[in-house]
């Protein structure tokens, strides 16, 4: 099985890396930098900012705020708000737009239940979306893209294609890393960390946009919702929304993470063509062009 964006075999660096991951108190650490990352006292959250936009060379043209004091506390400034206009939309309402800055680290089909993860590794719709194979059923043998945010990236998730809001299932799991390393070296990885699924009804038919956790991703938040994570919860958690009527527009932002992390849209077969061009490894804007719908439908 193969996705675009095939990175290579893990090395045995990638295992050695990785390996200390299984050992650490991931939810703990994870914790520790909830707490860090929301310190206000001026002398240290500047500096900490500082220091972590030099290191990370964020580009602080792009920032609605440009300078450090201008933040609260660390968060709020690695979840800043981008200046209006430096992200436009591209294509028309079936043009299925890239939900994050994030490099591609696989796309293509998913055979049956398996979504590729890197050579050697492919890992479960029913596990991804929290076991239950109804929900996964609409899906299988669908379409697939895998998203990275590394740590210097705009934070923010936005809508892919216009939809509404059908289901959340909040999936408890490790907080292994997502560094391309611990995707060649770990097995199951997206299926076996916290995170939390979106279900949509849109014109191309369900979409699931899968927000993974990681170590140090000490928040997810949505729109709807606030702050998913922490805490930590010890089962599979499904929150019916159809009731709620919520739709959101294409590009419109439906949540945020705190620290890198991924995040993997699902489509139903034969519903997305993904662009021949998109380039494997290099960062993409949200608001930028994925793919396209092939027949849209009216979402019910």
């Amino acid at each position: 099985m193969n996705g675009r964006g095939e990175q290579p075999d893990a090395s045995w660096s990638d295992y050695l890396k990785s390996l200390p991951l299984y050992l650490l108190p991931q939810h703990a650490i994870s914790r520790a930098t909830y707490w860090l990352t929301r310190i206000e006292a001026p002398w240290f959250k500047n500096r900490f900012i500082a220091w972590f936009a030099q290191h990370y060379q964020v580009n602080w043209s792009e920032a609605e705020y440009r300078r450090p004091e201008d933040y609260r506390h660390f968060n709020e400034f690695f979840t800043r708000p981008l200046r209006a206009g430096v992200r436009p939309i591209e294509g028309d309402a079936a043009t299925v737009i890239n939900p994050v800055d994030a490099g591609i680290s696989q796309l293509g089909d998913i055979h049956q239940d398996a979504i590729f993860q890197a050579k050697g590794h492919s890992f479960g719709v029913v596990d991804l979306l929290g076991g239950d194979p109804e929900r996964a059923r609409p899906f299988q043998n669908g379409s697939f893209i895998t998203l990275y945010l590394s740590p210097r990236e705009y934070h923010r998730v936005h809508m892919p294609l216009t939809g509404r809001l059908r289901e959340t299932v909040y999936v408890p799991g490790r907080l292994f890393s997502v560094a391309p390393h611990t995707t060649r070296a770990i097995p199951d990885l997206f299926a076996r960390n916290e995170r939390l699924v979106a279900l949509f009804d849109t014109d191309a038919g369900p979409m699931a946009v899968v927000l993974v956790g990681a170590i140090n991703v000490a928040a997810i938040e949505t729109v709807w919702s606030g702050l998913v994570t922490p805490p930590r919860r010890s089962t599979v958690e499904v929150q019916p929304m159809r009731e709620q009527n919520l739709s959101f527009e294409r590009g419109e932002e439906i949540g945020r993470f705190n620290m890198g992390s991924t995040v993997i849209l699902l489509f139903g077969p034969d519903l997305v063509d993904w662009r021949e061009t998109l380039p494997t490894g290099q960062v993409l804007n949200m608001g930028q062009a994925l793919g396209s719908v092939r027949n849209p439908q009216p979402a019910e």
